[in-house]
């Protein structure tokens, strides 16, 4: 039997990706991304089973994370800070995110975060010693979508 292996052009490229975040009705090409990953973590609880020495896992609920690091070049977040610092009011918004390497068989994912609220942010920042400033921000999303989904390689 021959072993059946990925070509290397199926590799994902890191950088070939779009970003785009809608606040309010306006949609932005978040193009000073450098980097962003969102993750969901399974809330467990555990059972217990007659007949059964251990204890089963089951799934009760999940939470959504991310963080994205940016080019200090936009005060897109910190006017929603400011908004919320000055009137209370927390702005929600969605980030999608296309990975799609023309290289690839594996054609295009599209992933849309729905309803992200920031954790929190910088409001300023100056480094005398770097090349070119960056910021990093943590957040929560309370739903996702995946409108586009990558094809299954030839002999997965």
């Amino acid at each position: 039997m021959e072993r059946v292996t990925m070509n290397a052009k199926d590799a994902v490229s890191a950088s070939l990706a779009e970003c785009f975040i809608t606040i309010e009705g306006t949609r932005y090409n978040f193009m000073q991304a450098i980097n962003l990953e969102a993750s969901i973590e399974k809330s467990k609880t555990t059972v217990p089973i007659l007949g059964k020495t251990g204890k089963g896992n089951k799934s009760t609920g999940w939470t959504g994370s991310g963080s994205a690091t940016f080019h200090y070049n936009t005060s897109v977040f910190r006017k929603l800070l400011k908004q919320f610092k000055d009137t209370g009011e927390d702005i929600y918004f969605d980030i999608q995110v296309t990975n799609e390497d023309p290289t690839s068989a594996v054609g295009r994912q599209t992933v849309i975060l729905k309803e992200c609220n920031l954790d929190g942010g910088i409001l300023t920042k100056f480094d005398a010693d770097a090349e070119y400033l960056d910021e990093e921000i943590s957040f929560t999303f309370d739903d996702y979508e995946m409108p586009e989904e990558f094809s299954m390689l030839s002999g997965m």
